[in-house]
């Protein structure tokens, strides 16, 4: 059945006051974790919702939002030095048990990352000395060496109370199935495998206006987009072709969509660790075969454009480098440089590796996600187009995120790190600390490429206070993306986010940008979660 032809046959289902119905990830089935240190099984609301972090960076204000903390101060910071970060932490706070909030639960978080590495996701103790208490509302952070992106890393950490976790033997083993935590949803009121609801924190420091989150479980964008059109979902982040006639116009004045492009960007992965993509020709030649515009106008609807050279974003302009790189479509180039590398055609009209064997690549993404699925097929004809034997792959995401992870992949499309600067997504894609074996996870650098001099000025950037110095190393590390080509930018990512004022009101807009619209953004949700309020009851009753 067509998506179009569903839609006649659906009748929207009776709504509670009070319930926002919410999209933060596409699964066809529920499993019941609230593990915050679990990134792949752990359900989205987790991390922003369950628990919550010290401060919030917004991108839109470009700014430090205080949460559980409400101040940050630097001590003895010096170039030579890595200083202290303190934060002065909210008073009043309680944990949805009623049990109260300290800095302590916040030095036990962290020494819970340390004792236990796999929690440690943002690796934070590769910069981090020590962790310390001085009061009930102080924690303060000792730097290992000057560090300037660990104000993010540490900032924006999901905190869990001490006095649960401390009595878990293995807390990278734990379900969490009824969590407790400050965020504003914690309370499980129902959970099987195709629908979870959190109620309200019966604690919480903020005054909420919704009493309850919900969550259905929908596999793909096609069954998305049809409960969004049915007034099915009050908030939703994904794909949404022609979103215009296809969303808005069935009831433009409840529905809107707004898809900034102030985050990262959407980058083709080559498996570095295997031949022929280990060779920057090679990789190279892959993005001269793809026609960036044909993607962005026939698989992303033209709500995006062609990357900019560097790989960085529309948020990122004034650390763009200038030169022409090889992000363009020009096929002839792309060919010269296949020959060049060895990888002539053979007498079956395929390019072959440079021993006479046949080179077969494979090019995946999660099946669900319709963009990405012909974004892909897209790029597939192109590399064809240059005598490249490439075919399409497709998996769900958990199966999807696995195999990238682990890097078991030939190519494959992926996100990428972003922040307040471009440190992040340069970082993820170049610095030599982050490659990990084939076969073990890896949080970021899918890919398993490292430069020295990327990974030293990574480095420098980081250990800097002085904006020209880093703005200088930015610039480098552009250089160096453009002589290694260790991932290939397509566009930048859209923060899709749409929603619905039929039942829910506060979300932002472009007139009222307090924040990104995409709920897909952890720990930035929680800045609209807190702020939706119901639409009162007499006047949703009469509603679909």
């Amino acid at each position: 059945m067509t998506l179009w032809l569903a839609l006649a046959c659906v009748e929207p289902t009776p709504r509670e006051p009070g319930v926002g119905v919410f999209l933060f990830e596409q699964q066809a089935s529920w499993v019941r974790n609230f593990n915050p240190f679990a990134p792949t099984s752990a359900r989205q609301p987790t991390g922003a919702g369950v628990y919550e972090p010290l401060m919030i960076y917004n991108p839109m204000e470009a700014a430090w939002v205080p949460w559980l903390a409400t101040e940050q101060q630097w001590l003895e910071q010096s170039e030579a030095s890595g200083g202290t970060l303190c934060f002065t932490t909210r008073q009043g706070v309680q944990w949805s048990d009623g049990e109260p909030f300290s800095a302590r639960d916040v030095v036990f978080t962290f020494e819970l990352m340390r004792q236990h590495p796999g929690a440690d996701l943002g690796g934070v103790w590769g910069f981090l000395d020590s962790v310390s208490s001085p009061a009930d509302d102080r924690v303060c952070f000792g730097f290992a060496r000057p560090f300037v992106s660990g104000v993010e890393a540490v900032a924006q950490q999901a905190i869990v109370p001490a006095h649960i976790w401390s009595e878990l033997e293995d807390p990278l083993m734990f379900s969490n199935d009824d969590p407790v935590g400050t965020g504003p949803f914690t309370e499980v009121q129902i959970f099987n495998n195709q629908v979870f609801q959190l109620g309200a924190n019966p604690h919480y420091w903020q005054d909420l206006g919704l009493r309850a989150i919900r969550m259905p479980a929908l596999a793909t964008n096609d069954s998305s987009t049809l409960a969004l059109i049915q007034g099915e979902l009050d908030w939703a982040g994904l794909f949404v072709p022609a979103v215009d006639r296809v969303y808005i116009e069935r009831d433009p004045e409840h529905f809107q969509a707004w898809f900034p492009t102030r985050g990262g960007t959407i980058f083709l992965y080559p498996n570095t660790t295997q031949p022929p993509l280990d060779d920057p020709r090679v990789r190279k030649a892959l993005s001269l075969a793809i026609d960036r515009e044909r993607m962005v106008d026939i698989a992303m609807y033209g709500y995006t454009t062609p990357s900019h050279p560097s790989g960085l974003s529309d948020g990122y302009t004034q650390w763009q480098t200038d030169a022409e790189g090889w992000s363009h479509l020009d096929r002839e180039q792309a060919a010269a440089l296949l020959d060049e590398a060895g990888l002539t055609m053979g007498p079956k009209g395929w390019r072959t590796l440079p021993d006479g064997s046949p080179l077969n690549l494979s090019i995946s993404c999660p099946a669900g996600w319709s963009d990405w699925v012909r974004a892909i097929q897209l790029i597939a004809r192109d590399l064809q187009a240059v005598g490249l034997n490439v075919k399409v792959a497709g998996s769900d995401y958990a199966a999807w995120y696995e195999q990238v992870s682990r890097g078991q992949f030939d190519l494959s499309m992926g996100w990428t790190e972003s922040g307040p600067t471009p440190i992040a997504q340069y970082k993820a894609l170049m610095h030599p600390a982050n490659v990990k074996p084939v076969g073990e996870a890896a949080f970021r650098d899918w890919h398993r490429f490292g430069d020295p001099r990327a990974g030293e000025l990574a480095d420098r950037f980081e250990a800097s206070t002085d904006p020209a110095e880093q703005h200088a190393a930015i610039l480098e590390l552009g250089e160096i993306f453009l002589q290694q080509a260790p991932a290939i930018p397509l566009f930048p990512a859209p923060a899709w986010g749409e929603s619905s004022s039929r039942h829910i009101t506060g979300f932002p807009t472009p007139e009222d940008p307090y924040a990104v619209l995409s709920p897909n953004r952890t720990p930035g949700r929680l800045l609209i979660m807190t702020r939706l309020q119901p639409v009162p009851e007499e006047l949703a009753g009469g509603r679909p």
